[in-house]
Parts: C-alpha cells; structure tokens; sequence
C-alpha cells in the first residue's frame, strides 16, 4: 500500500472538523513542518493549509469551518485532504481497516456557516476510494 495519512479519528464540532491518526509509509520526524492541505477539486490551484501536530507518525489538526465560506461554492464543492511536509503529499483517508465502501457506511455531522448567499453547511465524508474529504453547500 502506498504512504498515506490514515485517519483514525474525526471530530465535526463546534465550528471545526478535528482529524487524528498517523503517517502510514512516512515519519513525522526529520525537523519538517507538517501541514493538513485542502485542496478545492474544481480548482486544484485553490488551496487551504493549516499547521499540524506530527510527532513520530502520530498527526493532528483542525480546520475552521468558516475559512470555506469564503469560497462562494456554486451548487455543491469538495475538498479534498491531504498531509504535507512541503517534499510530500499524502492523502487523508482509512485504508488499514477492514471496512470497504465507508462512503455509504460512515457519516459526519454536518456544520453550518453564514456564506455571501446564505448559509453554508460543511460535512465530511468519506469518497468511494475511502479517503477524506469535505462537501460544502449553500
């Protein structure tokens, strides 16, 4: 299986989604400074980074779920996530358990945020490839 970050746990609360788990293939260790990095999919050059907690391959961070109303999203958007110590990109997901298909299994409370044209909800959830990402709507 190819390095990756392995989510163990998602927080969607109190106007942030919190992401736990480790570096699968890849240590934190070597002095790098970690990012979370959301990538938006329908303009790959439009991106978020947040400071991230990495000790060994243990990894932490949190997204304010307010810095995606200023993306006015046209119909539905999705975020992609990924860890990054500027040398490599991983993407977030759950690949090491023994549940396939979480995107019909597993779903996140969503979060709603004041937008440009009403209100936003945010809400994670996992792709069919069982990686991480976010959905915004207006």
């Amino acid at each position: 299986m190819k390095p990756h970050a392995e989510i163990e746990e998602v927080w969607p609360r109190d106007g942030r989604i919190r992401v736990v788990g480790r570096l699968h293939g890849r240590r934190g260790d070597g002095g790098r400074d970690w990012q979370l990095l959301l990538v938006r999919r329908s303009s790959t050059r439009e991106q978020l980074r947040y400071g991230a907690r990495v000790e060994g391959d243990r990894f932490e961070s949190e997204v304010p779920v307010a810095d995606l109303a200023a993306y006015d999203p046209a119909g539905i958007e999705q975020w992609d996530l990924h860890f990054t110590d500027g040398e490599v990109k991983l993407r977030a997901g759950r690949q090491l358990d023994d549940i396939r298909g979480k995107k019909n299994i597993m779903v996140f409370p969503a979060q709603r945020v004041p937008a440009a044209r009403g209100t936003l909800t945010v809400q994670p959830y996992y792709t069919v490839q069982d990686n991480l990402s976010l959905e915004c709507r207006v």
